[in-house]
This record gives C-alpha cells, sequence and structure tokens, in this order.
C-alpha cells in the first residue's frame, strides 16, 4: 500500500502559475506509475497528466499539454505536476493517484491509491 498526500494548491490569477507536490509513503514509491486528476464543481473527475514508474515516459490531457508538467524524483517519493499559463477553467481539486500498472492510464479504475486532493483555484 501507499499512503498519497498532496500540497501546493491555492488561489492564483489567470496566467500564473502553481506547483502541486504529492508525497507518497509505504511501499516502495519507484513501484508505481503516477496520474493527476482534477474534478471542478458539478463535473466528473478526469485525467489530467500521467508518469511511468521510472520517469521517462509522460503523457497529458490535450487541454493541459503544454502548460503543465508532470515529473517525479523517485529518492524523495514525491511527484509534482507545474501548472503554467493557468486558466480559470482549471480551477478544481486536484488528486494524485498511484497505479500497480506497468503502463501509464487515463481513467480513474486504473489507480488504486488516492490523496485527498487539494484546491487550485484560477482567478479571471
Amino acid at each position: 500500500q501507499v499512503q498519497l498526500v498532496e500540497s501546493g494548491g491555492g488561489l492564483v490569477q489567470a496566467g500564473g502559475s502553481l506547483r502541486l507536490s504529492c508525497a507518497a509513503s509505504g511501499r516502495t514509491f519507484s513501484s508505481y506509475a503516477m496520474g493527476w486528476f482534477r474534478q471542478a464543481p458539478g463535473k466528473e473527475r478526469e485525467f489530467v497528466a500521467g508518469i511511468s514508474r521510472s520517469g521517462r515516459s509522460t503523457y497529458y490531457a490535450d487541454s493541459v499539454k503544454g502548460r503543465f508538467t508532470i515529473s517525479r524524483d523517485n529518492a524523495k517519493n514525491t511527484v509534482y505536476l507545474q501548472l503554467n499559463s493557468l486558466k480559470p477553467e482549471d480551477t478544481a481539486i486536484y488528486y494524485c493517484a498511484a497505479s500497480e500498472l506497468l503502463t501509464i492510464r487515463t481513467t480513474d479504475g486504473a489507480y488504486a491509491y488516492w490523496g485527498r486532493g487539494t484546491q487550485v483555484t484560477v482567478s479571471s
């Protein structure tokens, strides 16, 4: 098992940046592919970005490609999401999740472990 705790959310103006972190504890962090998801009020949770166990492969939703960057530091048991050029429509609770599968997946059912989320609010 792995426990996940997100941090780094907050209120930012449109065009601004934030860096989210997700600290993992428990089983070996490098055993998991990691993903970031988000859920806006009244909407379903959606995939944002994913990263392979080694960090060599990444994948992004079209809506964030070129603006967000996912990375990980296996020595620090942490995955990051850099959010740049933020838009009001990026406002959501952001969750990190861990998957025991070998490849990056975009569906939340592929992720067995979830953090509690961190709120990102982008004002116009």
